[in-house]
C-alpha cells in the first residue's frame, strides 16, 4: 500500500505539515508507505488548455507536475492538504491539481482520495469541498473521518493544540487504510466496475 501526500502550504513546517504528520504516524503503524511532497512553495503556473497532454501524455509545462504524475499513478491513496487563506484551497495547489488531474490519462478509478483544510478560523468547509471535486470527477472514493477533515491553527505548532482536529486526522488515516485494503481485496476478487464508453454532451452545439 502506498499513499501520496501533497502539502499545498508554502511553509514546510507549518500546521498543514503537522496535520499530514499526524496521519503519517497511523500509516507507518499500519505498514503503509507514505510520501509527502510539498508543492506550496513551488512556482507552479495554471493550466492553459493547450491539450498537448492528450497527445504527449504529460503536461507541456515540465515541472513538478510531471515529476509527481508517475507517483500518483503508482499510489493507492492520495491525500491533498491545503492552508486556507480566502475560503478556498491555496492558489498554487489549485494550479498543481488542475494540471496533475487533467494531464494524467491513467485510470484513477478506486484510488482513495482525502482532502484536508487547515485554517486559523473560517473558510475550511469551502476549501474542503473544492478539493474533493478532483476525486469525485474521476471515480476516486472520498475518505471521510469523524468530522470534516479540518484542523485549526495559525502559528506553527498550534495545530497540535486542536485535539479534535488531530483525532480527526488519525481517524481519517485509519479509514483510508481500511478503504485501500478493502478495495485491493475487492479488485482481486471482483475486478473494477464495468465502464461504459464515455459520452460527453456539450451544452452548446
Amino acid at each position: 500500500m502506498k499513499v501520496l501526500m501533497i502539502n499545498g502550504s508554502p511553509h514546510a513546517n507549518g500546521n498543514t505539515a503537522t496535520a499530514l504528520a499526524e496521519m503519517g504516524k497511523v500509516f507507518e503503524d499500519a505498514g503503509v508507505e507514505a510520501e509527502v511532497i510539498q508543492v506550496g512553495n513551488k512556482d507552479i503556473r495554471g493550466c492553459v488548455g493547450c491539450y498537448s497532454c492528450s497527445k504527449s501524455g504529460k503536461c507541456a509545462f515540465d515541472d513538478i507536475v510531471n515529476e509527481v504524475s508517475p507517483k500518483f499513478e503508482a499510489c493507492d491513496g492520495l491525500v491533498v492538504a491545503s492552508p486556507v487563506y480566502y475560503a478556498s484551497p491555496n492558489g498554487t495547489l489549485v494550479s498543481f491539481l488542475d494540471r496533475l488531474f487533467y494531464s494524467t490519462g491513467f485510470d484513477k478509478t478506486m484510488k482513495v482520495g482525502a482532502s484536508i483544510a487547515v485554517a486559523r478560523r473560517g473558510g475550511c468547509t469551502a476549501a474542503f469541498d473544492g478539493m474533493n471535486k478532483y476525486f469525485a470527477i474521476c471515480g476516486m472514493p472520498v475518505a471521510s473521518s469523524q468530522y470534516w477533515n479540518i484542523v485549526h491553527g495559525r502559528d506553527p505548532g498550534e495545530a497540535t493544540k486542536d485535539e479534535e482536529g488531530m483525532q480527526t486526522m488519525r481517524t481519517l488515516a485509519r479509514n483510508m487504510v481500511f478503504l485501500m485494503k478493502s478495495i485491493a481485496l475487492g479488485k482481486e476478487q471482483f475486478g473494477l466496475p464495468e465502464k461504459e464508453q464515455k459520452r460527453a454532451t456539450n451544452f452548446i452545439r
